[in-house]
């Protein structure tokens, strides 16, 4: 389907092409400059003094700066495939790219300016994002996918949870606000990988797709929305710590099930399979912990939130962006050797940040080996895939 004017495409800068060029791009970039600097900063090297304090900003800025970034360029990029409409390009999403980068300017300088400002830059990205992706899909008349909308905007209100604890100095707003996040965007990824996972999986690897078993996925994904209700509605603190510690432990394994079933062993030669498949592993070992820290053993809660965001969600990221990234501009699906180190590391460094509580030493030392194998994995991406977001689909097509 021609969904573009060519010469009016070829009048535009290719990283404005495509929502998924500049958001994944700056993305992973960002994410690299925002733990090179929160490293610098846990051992005394700099001093930062950004909006509300340094934990706050790290804890922020992982999800709602870059997470939320990756989370936009991929919807606004599918919403092409799934529409066969022409996805936001251009001038808007310009303007979209520029709310982002003042939000994250404005959240590590602007500790000193009003926090309403910064919040009001900050609070804007998911809506518009929401309303961009929302008018292609409601044109198009397709309702499968507008879940995404509400999501965007719950989103949105966990952000103005976090905003809320610095503005109010209410730092249990912000926690609030921040496992909330946490907990959404861990169902967001359970419901997208049970859907590409075995599709991926079958193409690459040229075996049988896996059938799904409704009951399976809809008593997964059921635990995981129970249990992003309970937190969200502040329902967690009353009920008894060994009922919580079971539906951790329940939706653990329902979660597992779904994996095994997918059959990782057989994705070992392919890269941008076997990174995701791992990627998915972390949604269960991180309720795993969870259900650990419920029932009274040693876990710190650190721990295992660590398993759900640098584990579950940023090596998912990372084979997603590395995967949609060629596909998107007409390149084979076959990435360059060096991103299977950047797995590779980006896999160890997840596993060092979540059994630091437990290895000898000084767990600064191993959170900042973490932090550079973080750092090394994204700067990968960054260099490989610069000249594939900054210019034309190497097929000539539109995009």
């Amino acid at each position: 389907m021609q969904i573009t004017d060519v010469q009016q495409e070829e009048a535009l800068k290719p990283l404005l092409r495509q929502a998924f060029r500049p958001l994944f791009l700056f993305g992973a970039l960002f994410s690299l400059l925002a733990m090179l600097l929160w490293g610098l900063a846990l051992s005394g090297l700099i001093t930062l003094q950004p909006y509300g304090d340094l934990l706050f900003w790290h804890q922020h800025e992982m999800l709602f700066g870059f997470v939320a970034a990756i989370i936009v360029g991929f919807l606004l990029t599918a919403v092409q495939n799934w529409t066969g409409l022409r996805a936001t390009h251009g001038g808007p999403l310009l303007w979209l790219t520029l709310v982002w980068l003042a939000a994250r300017a404005l959240m590590l300088l602007g500790g000193s300016l009003p926090g309403v400002l910064v919040a009001a830059v900050d609070l804007a990205f998911l809506p518009l994002a929401a309303l961009l992706f929302g008018r292609i899909l409601l044109k198009a008349g397709q309702s499968r996918n507008l879940f995404f909308v509400p999501v965007l905007l719950l989103l949105t209100a966990c952000n103005a949870l976090m905003h809320a604890g610095v503005i109010l100095d209410q730092p249990l707003y912000s926690q609030h606000g921040m496992l909330n996040t946490i907990w959404l965007i861990t169902l967001v990824m359970a419901i997208v990988s049970g859907r590409v996972l075995p599709m991926f999986t079958a193409n690459g690897t040229q075996t049988p797709r896996i059938e799904a078993k409704p009951w399976l996925d809809n008593a997964a994904l059921g635990a995981l929305w129970l249990i992003f209700a309970l937190h969200f509605v502040l329902l967690v603190s009353w009920l008894p710590a060994n009922l919580m510690a079971l539906l951790y432990a329940t939706a653990s394994l329902l979660c597992l099930w779904r994996l095994l079933r997918v059959k990782i062993w057989l994705t070992f030669r392919v890269p941008l399979l076997w990174s995701l498949h791992i990627a998915c592993y972390f949604i269960p070992v991180g309720l795993a912990l969870f259900a650990a820290k419920a029932a009274g053993l040693a876990v710190s809660q650190s721990t295992a939130i660590h398993a759900l965001t640098a584990g579950a969600m940023g090596v998912m990221i990372l084979a997603m962006i590395a995967r949609v990234s060629l596909g998107h501009t007409g390149r084979m699906l076959q990435p360059k050797p060096v991103m299977a180190a950047a797995f590779v590391l980006l896999i160890a460094a997840v596993l060092l940040r979540v059994l630091a509580q437990w290895l000898p030493g000084f767990a600064l030392y191993w959170y900042q080996l973490a932090i550079g194998g973080w750092v090394l994995a994204f700067g990968c991406y960054c260099l490989v895939y610069w000249p594939v977001l900054t210019t034309p689909r190497a097929d000539g097509r539109p995009g």
